[in-house]
Parts: structure tokens; sequence; C-alpha cells
């Protein structure tokens, strides 16, 4: 195989999903965010799918749901998402304003920031943009 060729992929990626205490209080600040629309629901709500642009994102009900604690705490973020932004400190405003926080700790806060979403979460505006 040529060194440029992507592998195969088994399965393309359909979802990241997301533990939250409440889907449908966290769902409006993902859609803000990544310009998302819900796709659909199960009935009782304990999850919900947004879609719109690429994967969707799956916010699923966790009844003992804590809070990661980033860099450091007893529970780590296991994950996140990194989010290329064409101006940074527009899009930090701008998810500052639909509910995000900027954290405490910010290793390289010219190359990005460590937001974190309204439950907890944390995710990176980027000025680094892929080639």
């Amino acid at each position: 195989m040529p060194e440029n060729t992507p592998p195969s992929a088994i399965a393309p990626l359909a979802s990241v999903s997301i533990d939250c205490p409440r889907p449908d209080d966290l769902a409006p600040f993902y859609c803000a965010l990544l310009g998302l629309e819900g796709a659909f629901a199960a009935e009782d709500r304990s999850v919900v799918c947004l879609a719109g642009a690429g994967p969707m994102i799956t916010l699923m009900q966790a009844d003992e749901y804590v809070a990661p604690q980033w860099p450091h705490g007893p529970q780590r973020a296991q994950m996140h998402l990194d989010l290329a932004a064409e101006d940074l400190e527009s899009a930090v405003d701008a998810a500052r304003r639909i509910g995000a926080r900027q954290a405490d700790v910010q290793p390289d806060p010219s190359a990005w920031r460590v937001m974190l979403d309204p439950v907890g979460h944390p995710f990176c505006l980027s000025a680094v943009r892929p080639d």
C-alpha cells in the first residue's frame, strides 16, 4: 500500500456520544456551538442526537454523571472535541455567550483555548488548522 493511502475503514464514524445529566438541557449548547440540529431522540429523551456537520453528536443521560476535572482531578476527561476556529478570540467570545467557560489551565493560549461546556466537558478551540 502506498505511504499516503489511508487504510480502509471497517465502518465510518457515525456519532460521538457524550454523557451528561440531562440531554435536553445540553442540546441547545451543542447546536449553537457546532451549527447542528436535532435529528432524533429516545421517547423518554434520555438520548438526543444532533446532526448537520459530519458525524452526529449523541447526548446520553448518565444518572451518575460526574463532571470531568481538567487537567487533573479524580474524574479525568477521557475525550474532548477539538474545533478549528477561524479567529480564536471571536470563537472564545461566541462560545462564552452560549454558556461555555474558559478552563483555568491554558497550556498554549496562542494556539488553542481549553473551554468547558455547561456541564464541564472540556473542548478546545484551536487556531491550528489541518493542511
